[in-house]
């Protein structure tokens, strides 16, 4: 007996793929629909837990299917048309190529009768997929789909990564009988155990050292419980990269803020007048800043980052199983001199960060906007940040209780903040979401701001509108070039916010501003807060 639908026809290829997603536990898709996705697009509809969250452009889509990945670790789907729908989605797939962000792409084709030049819309996907992706093919034969598939699930998640699946407008309408589809078994998750004897090197190097300080990268995002025990145990502070911090509260005793030059100047010292740096799922960027010669042990589930800073001992393993493993045999050891001189370093820089955010200057200063966030944020909170001067001062100023945050970290790609935050909402539906993004981001993507509105989806969009290119600003004033090409010309955010359907605020006094963050925190609709907003640094 052949199978059926729901609604009683017979299945075809794209109706079996979209079920075998939703068997794997993959039923979010982001996209647009077009003529060579039709079959596709109707197989999600007629699916019962899937489910298609159209925007106005397909970098959106991939962003947010990136950001998803980064805050979840599953995996949602870009569903695209041929052509010109594919080509959109190269950013937000480099962004998660980039970022070792596990992402599906399913890119309708041409009918196969008429692949080759002169097809409308036709482009040669599988060249163009191919830098960006950990696998790439193209589905000519329906007996081969389902393989495929699962194929290219397989790989996106061993090799934390891009999957895509180019598929003909025809061959998705073809019946198929799921039963008699050959499959390859996917993978959940991946979790590597570090050998024996990589975790007695490890705590050889650790008991050997005199001044050992913690490096936590995002790969160790969920193992702080196992991070805070090792520092605790060897009394050793814990500095993080960017895209960690967060992984423990910034006003945890053992944490002396990230490292690099938005990080806290008592970071720098410790890692400078350190004898060994742990280093635990930290991909060493240029960023971060870690000198070439210090001495290091690496943790990472990656074997291709191992070596990538010069190592004393590599250990290639998931750092949830490592640590923990490590830590019991290293010593234990008393040092109340390093918590109390984290103690003080620390309230320093609270000191300081607190005399910057002035709250009387006008145009309102970021770094008191960014103390208002911290205050009135919910602990909870998930936090998307785009990429710009917004997030220099996130990074500098944003103190982090339990909120999560992601960016686009390798890429640094504009236009993240908003596509971000829709993945948040939608993976955390209830929780406060708040995207942090600038004038030049935001409007970038902003048309997807309706794509808020449409799926009810209640983000607080936090505008820092200093009417420039403001990061740019400041690169070209530190190369010693004239400010140019960097001014922007506006529309008023609030006001388009209101146009979509949404709520605006415009901000341009800093004693309104906890008001309206805490009022946009409390609605249950997506909110634009454009705040007029200083574009210097400390000139």
């Amino acid at each position: 007996m052949k199978k059926t639908t729901s609604e009683g026809a017979a299945m075809t290829v794209a109706d079996v793929l979209v079920s075998e997603l939703a068997a794997w536990g993959i039923t979010l898709y982001f996209g647009i629909p077009g003529s060579s996705s039709l079959p596709f697009v109707d197989a999600v509809r007629k699916n019962p837990g899937a489910r298609y969250i159209v925007v106005r452009h397909e970098q959106t889509a991939a962003l947010a299917a990136s950001a998803y990945n980064k805050f979840t670790g599953k995996i949602a789907v870009c569903l695209t048309i041929a052509g010109p729908g594919a080509t959109n989605l190269a950013t937000g797939l480099y962004d998660a190529k980039e970022d070792r962000a596990s992402v599906l792409a399913l890119s309708g084709q041409v009918k196969t009768q008429y692949a080759g030049p002169g097809g409308i819309q036709e482009i040669d996907q599988d060249a163009f997929f191919r830098p960006i992706t950990v696998f790439n093919n193209t589905v000519a034969d329906p007996t081969t789909a389902v393989k495929l598939l699962t194929r290219a699930l397989r790989y996106a998640v061993i090799a934390r990564g891009v999957a895509q699946l180019s598929l003909p407008n025809d061959v998705q309408a073809e019946p198929l009988e799921p039963a008699y589809c050959e499959r390859e078994t996917c993978l959940p998750a991946v979790t590597v155990a570090p050998t024996d004897e990589a975790v007695r090197a490890a705590a050889e190097a650790i008991d050997g050292a005199a001044r050992p300080v913690i490096l936590a990268g995002f790969g160790a995002m969920g193992a702080a419980g196992a991070v805070l025990d090792l520092a605790k145990t060897i009394q050793a502070p814990v500095v993080t990269t960017f895209r960690a911090k967060g992984i423990l509260p910034d006003e945890d005793e053992w944490v002396a803020g990230v490292h690099g030059p938005l990080g806290t100047p008592h970071a720098r010292t410790l890692v400078s007048e350190s004898d060994l740096v742990i280093a635990c799922g930290a991909s060493f960027s240029d960023l971060t800043g870690i000198p070439g010669d210090k001495r290091a042990v690496h943790i990472d589930i990656d074997p291709l980052q191992l070596g990538k800073h010069p190592f004393v001992v590599a250990v290639w393993g998931d750092c949830a199983v490592a640590l923990p493993r490590i830590r019991e045999r290293v010593r234990q050891r008393e040092d109340a001199g390093t918590r109390a001189w984290l103690a003080e370093r620390r309230r320093e820089w609270f000191d300081r960060l607190d005399r910057e955010a002035d709250p009387q200057i006008v145009p309102i200063r970021p770094p008191y906007i960014m103390k208002v966030l911290s205050e009135t944020l919910p602990e909870d909170a998930v936090i998307s940040l785009d990429v710009g001067e917004n997030q220099w001062w996130f990074g500098r100023n944003f103190r982090m209780k339990r909120q999560r945050f992601a960016m686009s970290g390798y890429l640094g790609t504009m236009g993240f903040g908003l596509p971000g935050a829709i993945a948040a909402k939608l993976a955390y539906p209830e929780k406060t979401v708040v995207c942090i993004t600038g004038d030049g981001g935001f409007s970038m993507v902003m048309a997807d701001f309706a794509t808020t509105v449409k799926y009810d989806l209640p983000i607080v969009v936090v505008v820092l509108n200093n009417h420039e290119l403001a990061m740019i600003r400041e690169e070209q004033r530190e190369a010693d070039y004239p400010p140019f090409g960097t001014d922007l010309t506006n529309p008023d955010f609030a006001a388009f916010a209101e146009t979509c359907g949404g709520a605006g605020m415009r901000v341009t006094r800093p004693q309104d501003l906890p008001e309206a963050v805490l009022r946009a925190v409390q609605m249950n609709k997506p909110v634009v807060i454009d705040i007029e907003t200083d574009p210097k640094r400390f000139e």
